[in-house]
């Protein structure tokens, strides 16, 4: 009898159980209402739930009963819950969209006009080892951009000029502090550097166009150099050149590290040695000395501070057109840049920035008899507030204020003539991700300018899709404007901003050792500065000028098809023509070539320690004016330029690095146009002098020496 009773409770009980299973079911999709399999479906706190099929559905039994949390989790999406009532046997769940997480490994990028040079961007195009091992770059930064598409190389200045725009229509960006003057002052056809040493910097953002809303005054480009944040050690490094030398030392720990160098240079002796095609009475030469330091503040904050000063000059006697006279032109340089800037993350996903700076250049010029004093200062203050709202939604406000005066002074006349200009910008940028393969961004920038008495408003729109796992696409419009250089500006300053017009479209594809980038552009250019004249002399300045630049740029890298060899091929083709300077009719200026070419080839030789490279570049000339051809503009062209480089680096030990690096192997003589008499000779032609290279080639040889406690760091440890 007790047996039946508890075989009939038993029985009871499982049928109960029975009963009091409920069936949950349901489907998973994405935001594009397509299955998605593997989904983990589970109630919170229960082991009961499922793993949704390749149709997206799922169907599991529980026992569990009143108000439940149903939770939808798969990698890569943010996590779904849902309260449900489990009061029935059956329940079916409406079909749940999980919304796709959107981080910096998985999104995509706009790459319209930008091209990154670090070690962090997935769409890193140079690394900054790539800017000192570029042969034709000896170690200048500018030298190695100059490989890069939408550049073109103007071998007798050695500045950046981008898809037909001059050098002054770069701006140049440390930390997003512009830096003026950022190139060293130099004269005649002797070719200029940046003045900051590549060893400063983690990474470089390089804009061809369509950059973001928070650069302005510059119509084609924008250059942002993001310097190291703490140093990873303690070392010093010491540097013996053919042209020079210096040291560096750095003290690091884990809160805070600083860096000091000095550094000399003479190009006397090696003139010496090696002919040059200019005759030098006094050889360039200069000093430096820099310092940057970095302390975290803090939990989140890092404070940076950056001081940099240096003096230098050149003499060389300039022959004239027609006779057999010289001009002796001495020049004179000293030139200070300080900054500093506060970085921060806040609650609430606010992320704040605070930054200073202030650069002076001054120039001592004697052109014979006559001489001329410039002073140029820019003191720059600028804060910024980052909130990323979601992993969706992101946005960036900002203010600026630059204070700019500029002088020139005629010494012996007495005369001088100056202007004091204060500009202040707000602007604000917005991305959108609609999902991981579709931004969108939106920028404005309004500024003003109490000596022009001008204000604007700067509109810019970019959009970036993935077109797959590897490939983009990208647009980039936008308008930005930039006041007339300072030369022009002290002699009228009613002159306004030259506006441009960018619309960019571009194709990146990018996978592990291969980088290909196809970009096509198109640039208006508006209330460009003309004058009566020559530019040394301008007369009746004004905003009359226009024009446009459009072409094509190719870029490939390819780091795997030959073992131990890394090398990338440019091309770049710009049409461009504008009205502008002395010339009354739209014309190809002499600075932008309409064929550009660039190889750079780097080939490791593991058991001898070494990397060999190499590097040629090529254009299809320069147009000048010829006098003696026929009264048109810019009617004749320089033969094209060609320069191949060659570099050879070996590690005899760890902490040892030698360098050696020639320009122009083949010693072409390239010319980069023609300066003409003003009058003709008895034969009723104009004379001429061609503006060539300072020398065939040159020579570079750099010992680095980095002393350390484990004695295995090297100068590399710096990039």
């Amino acid at each position: 009898m007790n047996l039946r009773l508890l075989l009939f409770i038993t029985f009871t009980l499982i049928q109960t159980q029975a009963f009091a299973q409920a069936r949950i079911q349901g489907k998973v999709l994405d935001e594009k209402g397509l299955p998605l399999p593997g989904a983990n479906v589970q109630l919170k706190g229960s082991f009961d739930g499922a793993t949704s099929e390749q149709d997206g559905t799922y169907q599991f039994e529980t026992s569990l009963t009143g108000e439940q949390v149903l939770i939808f989790k798969f990698l890569g999406f943010k996590t779904q819950e849902l309260t449900i009532s489990l009061d029935q046997n059956a329940l079916k769940i409406q079909p749940i969209r999980l919304i796709e997480e959107i981080t910096d490994m998985n999104a995509v990028t706009i790459s319209a006009g930008a091209m990154e040079a670090s070690d962090a961007s997935k769409s890193v195009i140079l690394k900054p080892l790539d800017i000192v091992t570029t042969p034709s770059a000896m170690g200048d930064i500018m030298g190695a951009f100059q490989t890069l598409p939408g550049t073109s190389t103007v071998g007798n200045d050695g500045r950046l000029f981008v898809r037909g725009g001059d050098a002054s229509e770069v701006g140049i960006y440390i930390d997003g502090m512009r830096v003026g003057n950022a190139y060293g002052t130099t004269t005649g056809n002797v070719p200029t550097r940046t003045r900051f040493n590549p060893n400063l910097f983690k990474g470089t953002f390089f804009s061809t166009g369509g950059y973001s809303a928070e650069y302005g005054q510059a119509l084609s480009s924008a250059l942002a150099l993001n310097t190291k944040d703490l140093s990873v050690r303690s070392q010093g490094d010491l540097s013996v050149m053919s042209i020079g030398g210096g040291y560096s030392h750095t003290l690091a720990n884990e809160k805070q590290s600083i860096t000091a160098s000095a550094n000399y240079f003479n190009l006397g002796p090696y003139q010496g040695l090696i002919k040059q095609e200019i005759d030098f009475d006094s050889a360039p030469h200069g000093w430096d000395m820099e310092l940057a330091a970095q302390k975290k503040v803090g939990e989140n904050g890092l404070l940076k501070v950056m001081a940099r000063t240096e003096s230098g000059g050149m003499s060389l006697w300039q022959p004239l057109p027609g006779t057999e006279n010289k001009v002796l032109v001495d020049l004179k340089n000293d030139y200070t840049y300080a900054q500093a800037n506060w970085r921060t993350a806040l609650k609430n996903d606010w992320i704040v920035f605070a930054g200073i700076s202030y650069s002076k250049n001054f120039d001592n010029l004697a052109y014979d008899s006559l001489i001329i004093e410039r002073k140029s200062e820019l003191a720059h203050f600028k804060g910024t507030a980052t909130k990323d709202f979601s992993d969706r939604l992101s946005a960036k406000f900002g203010a600026e204020h630059f204070i700019h005066p500029y002088a020139e002074k005629l010494v012996k006349e007495g005369w001088e003539r100056d202007f004091d200009d204060h500009e202040t910008y707000l602007f604000t940028e917005w991305d959108y991700y609609l999902n991981k393969d579709l931004v969108f961004r939106g920028g404005l920038r309004a500024g003003t300018s109490t000596v022009s008495e001008e204000k604007w408003l700067d509109p810019r729109f970019s959009v970036a899709y993935q077109l797959s796992d590897k490939g983009q696409l990208s647009f980039a419009a936008g308008s930005f404007h930039q006041l007339p250089v300072e030369n022009f500006r002290v002699l009228n300053t009613d002159l306004e901003n030259s506006e441009s017009n960018h619309l960019i479209l571009n194709y990146l594809f990018s996978k592990e050792g291969f980088t290909f980038r196809a970009e096509t552009f198109y640039k208006s250019y508006d209330q460009l500065v003309t004058f009566e004249g020559l530019p040394d002399s301008p007369e009746g300045l004004k905003n009359d000028g226009s024009g446009y630049a459009k072409g094509i740029d190719f870029f490939f890298r390819d780091r795997e098809t030959f073992k131990n060899t890394d090398y990338w091929i440019t091309y770049s083709f710009v049409d461009s023509k504008r009205s502008f300077n002395q010339y009354k009719t739209e014309v190809q200026p002499s600075f932008a070539p309409k064929h550009n070419l660039s190889v750079v080839v780097k080939h490791f030789i593991v058991p001898l320690n070494s990397q060999i490279g190499a590097s040629f570049s090529y254009n299809d000339g320069y147009s000048y004016t010829d006098p003696n051809l026929d009264n048109t503009e810019m009617n004749a062209k320089t033969k094209s330029f060609q320069n191949l480089s060659l570099s050879w680096s070996y590690l005899p030990k760890p902490n040892l690095i030698i360098h050696l690096a020639c320009t122009n192997v083949l010693g072409r003589d390239n010319v980069f146009g023609y300066t003409f008499s003003p009058k003709t000779n008895t034969e009723g032609v104009f004379a001429s002098i061609p503006q060539g290279q300072v020398a065939p080639r040159f020579l570079f040889l750099g010992i680095f020496l980095t002393l350390s406690k484990d004695k295995t760091a090297n100068n590399l440890n710096n990039l």
